[in-house]
């Protein structure tokens, strides 16, 4: 990455009293508080930008992927308000950009860049002109954008073509657009993205399923969304329909087994219309990744990200498409306005996942699916700090990435579960098909959450809850005595089978498996004890066949089990699997563990220097203290 020292083009006294990087100030207190201590309503302590004062409103992108030199290459134009009349300087969030000048009606723009900070990149201050609302910045990105990912045609599912893609969350769209990179600020867009004729663009906007391969392509997101959504990605893309209003773009020799895999997205966005009000995005669209995308899946309005390690063959692990789906209510209509509030989203849309995937899926489903998460949770919740298991989680000073666990998820979760058990579901659903329509496009604080509440359900329904019991969730650790616990009785039998077995009243060819669905599956191992006799390690994978499990999070489940334990016979899967996939779910565990003794820190360090070249930069920064 190329070192950003301080830039000045033409004027320095414009540029006195440059904006520091944020700093951590008076400790973070609840918004009950009263004294100056509590916390700035929208302060963004993530960004540079100075959105108080002049606010972007659109952005205009004219964009050349150069695959050989591994930058986007181009403009951004910015329409911008003043908040404040008297305001002068525009500042944006920038990180590894070349900003090769600034203009505004074709004049040159004063303008500065400052000094890098580690986790937030640099401000680039903008003198404003005296006439006018626009600014363009003529920029290129670097080969080492830390959101964007350039892959080689071996890194392919194809191995004929490149690929790009970004991944702009959360702090990552400033590595590859200079913006006002905080999810508070939205702006529609428009771009032209121009690329090698053989190779598809397609974006989180309006992609056109019958467009013809050119090398131009044009866009255009009419909505206002914050940065954190805008992507990209460029590659040998076909695309097939999946209902009216629903389709998949991916690799060919991806495309049927994706499609026939996620055939029910259709039917999860019309039920979850039917609950939570009418779908604000025209197209819902999946775009398939090759296998080095660092995420399950990333919500992009109209076109979800999707990793191929979820296509499994038997739908077992499509709750992630209707995670991603849920976040075109919670997450892209109603937004966190800052990291510290990302459970406004996560939680949310982890909460609407499991509704949608009982309307689709059953009740057992359900079930099983909320008793996995709350173990998640409960595993999180071990290992975390007690300052880190807050859903309103303090991260001045700190990477944004670090928000990223099963507290803004699961926790989340679980605190709306115990409101729609306490208020009964009819009442809940109510309530939140009314917030998403109160605060559609807008972009809130956990603050502003808590006051809405005290003015709906608290106001509604003063016997069933209780304002300290919401404040606990929200601001203290762990779980609050007396939440709901999740239950299934389709594990009451795996409980069973699994203690026969450990206590070798029931060998594992006995074990009647046939009917077990991978969620029965996921809950037999994941409850194994942390040490087994190798015997019975052996027995196990003879008689199932674990090592060579097609399904990725089956696979995963039964790696830790062998790294744990040692289990030499799995090694050779486990090569293969940290150096083909960069998701960071399966991974990230798998080199934590393998961490701990000196042989297998050894074989980690062989496995992720291998990896390395195809792992996201995201991958490999999560990755790579696990191997020093």
């Amino acid at each position: 990455m190329k070192k950003s020292g301080l830039i000045v083009v033409t004027a320095t006294l414009f540029f006195a009293g440059c904006t520091p990087a944020p700093e951590e100030n008076s400790p973070i207190t609840p918004p009950v508080a009263t004294s100056d201590n509590a916390i700035e309503v929208g302060k963004d302590y993530h960004s540079f930008a100075n959105p108080e004062q002049v606010v972007i409103t659109h952005i205009d992108l004219d964009l050349t992927a150069d695959f050989e030199k591994r930058r986007l290459i181009g403009s951004a134009a910015m329409d911008y308000q003043k908040v404040d009349p008297n305001a002068t300087r525009l500042t944006l969030d920038t990180r590894g950009l070349d900003v090769q000048g600034v203009t505004a009606a074709g004049s040159p723009v004063e303008f500065m860049l400052e000094k890098a900070d580690p986790n937030l990149g640099a401000a680039l201050h903008i003198e404003l002109p005296q006439q006018g609302n626009r600014v363009t910045i003529n920029y290129a990105t670097s080969p080492e954008a830390s959101g964007a990912q350039w892959l080689t045609p071996a890194q392919t599912a194809g191995k004929k073509h490149p690929f790009l893609f970004t991944q702009a969350q959360a702090v990552h769209a400033r590595s590859f657009i200079p913006l006002q990179d905080s999810p508070q600020v939205r702006v529609t867009y428009n771009a032209t993205i121009r690329t090698p004729k053989a190779l598809l663009a397609v974006m989180s906007a309006a992609n056109d399923p019958d467009t013809q391969r050119d090398g131009v392509y044009e866009f255009t997101m009419p909505q206002p969304i914050p940065s954190y959504l805008i992507a990209l990605a460029v590659g040998d893309l076909e695309f097939k329909s999946m209902g009216q209003r629903t389709g998949v773009y991916a690799e060919p020799s991806v495309l049927e087994a994706a499609a026939l895999e996620f055939e029910d997205t259709e039917s999860m966005l019309e039920v979850t219309e039917n609950t939570y009000g009418p779908y604000s995005w025209d197209r819902y669209d999946l775009l398939i990744l090759p296998p080095s995308f660092p995420f399950g899946g990333m919500e992009n309005p109209r076109l979800s990200f999707i990793t191929p390690t979820v296509i499994a063959g038997d739908k077992s692990l499509v709750a992630l498409i209707a995670h991603e789906l849920a976040h075109s209510w919670s997450g892209n209509t109603v937004t966190n306005a800052t990291w510290r509030d990302l459970w406004l989203n996560e939680g949310f849309t982890t909460y609407l996942t499991y509704r949608i995937m009982e309307m689709i899926f059953g009740t057992d489903r359900y079930n099983m699916e909320a008793v996995l998460g709350y173990q998640d949770l409960q595993a999180d919740i071990a290992s975390l700090d007690a300052n880190d298991q807050i859903l309103a989680i303090d991260l001045r000073g700190r990477n944004p990435d670090d928000v990223f666990s099963n507290i803004p998820y699961e926790k989340g979760a679980l605190f709306l579960r115990e409101i729609e058990h306490k208020i009964g579901r009819e009442n809940f659903d109510q309530f939140l098909l009314t917030y998403f329509e109160d605060f559609a496009f807008q972009s809130i604080t956990t603050d502003q959450f808590i006051a809405y509440l005290d003015k709906t359900l608290l106001k509604r329904f003063p016997a069933e809850l209780d304002k300290a019991r919401i404040q606990q969730w929200i601001f203290e650790p762990g779980i609050p005595e007396g939440a709901p616990v999740p239950e299934s009785d389709a594990f009451s039998s795996i409980d069973q089978n699994r203690q026969a077995w450990l206590d070798g009243d029931l060998s594992a060819n006995d074990i009647d498996m046939q009917s077990w669905t991978v969620h029965q599956w996921l809950y037999f191992l994941n409850n194994m004890p942390a040490t087994l006799p190798q015997a019975q390690i052996a027995q196990l994978d003879e008689a199932f066949s674990l090592t060579q499990s097609k399904n990725n999070e089956i696979a995963h489940s039964w790696l830790m089990i062998s790294v744990k334990n040692q289990y030499q016979p799995a090694y050779e899967r486990l090569y293969d699997y940290l150096t083909s996939i960069g998701r960071n779910k399966l991974v990230k565990p798998l080199y934590r563990e393998l961490s701990k003794t000196a042989e297998g820190k050894e074989f980690a360090k062989r496995a992720f220097e291998q990896a390395k070249p195809g792992y996201h930069p995201l991958t490999v920064k999560a990755n790579e203290g696990y191997v020093k």
